[in-house]
């Protein structure tokens, strides 16, 4: 059985979402439940980042992008990745954007001391600012880029939406979007009503 570690309003949830599309059997191990479940997320991913996830044979697997790679290849039913080489290049393209881009800023704006020599209060609104912009900005040319490869209706959604309505989430996106870019705003909230997804983001943001 997969065993997933996160917790509730994380990257875990676009996993977990996976996990559900594929049909498999999983644990979700909720890491802020208790030490020991920290301590058991320590021992397969020594950066205590999730999602992690450990394997029915023991692997693990981190880094978001990698593990919804894994699963579509895995579980090429799933329609998590296509089975068409041209469109799966540009799904995975548009993850690895999202992981290196948008991910990257939240991390900054979650933990602006990592980032500073000298973490001053100053400091921090300023360098934490600056990323939420370059995040916005950075979801705005997602958008552009890759709106029209998302999910429209048909078959099942695959690993580009899951992780973009995921990742959005955070930091102001969805609020900044509504405006900035209407259309793929309106998108984000059809898709977050997706009777295979809505129960999983009903338990991540209640």
């Amino acid at each position: 059985m997969y065993q997933l570690y996160g917790h509730q309003n994380s990257g875990a949830a676009a996993i977990e979402a996976a996990l559900e599309l594929c049909e498999v059997p999983y644990r979700f191990i909720d890491v802020s439940s208790s030490p020991e479940a920290v301590q058991a997320l320590e021992k397969l991913n020594p950066l205590k980042q999730i999602p992690t996830l450990q394997m029915p044979d023991g692997g693990v697997l981190t880094e978001s992008a990698a593990i919804l790679i894994h699963l579509g290849l895995t579980f090429p039913e799933s329609n998590l990745l296509s089975e068409n080489p041209l469109k799966r290049d540009q799904v995975i393209r548009g993850l690895v954007y999202i992981v290196s881009n948008c991910y990257a800023a939240i991390g900054i704006i979650d933990y602006p001391e990592r980032w500073l020599a000298e973490a001053d209060e100053s400091s921090r609104e300023n360098l934490m600012a600056g990323a939420r912009q370059r995040l916005h900005w950075s979801w705005e040319v997602f958008a552009d880029q890759f709106a029209g490869k998302l999910y429209l209706g048909e078959g099942a959604p695959g690993a580009l939406d899951i992780l973009a309505a995921v990742v959005t989430r955070w930091a102001g996106t969805r609020e900044h979007l509504r405006t900035a870019r209407p259309g793929f705003s309106a998108w984000l909230e059809r898709f977050d009503r997706h009777p295979a997804l809505a129960p999983v983001f009903a338990r991540h943001w209640p």
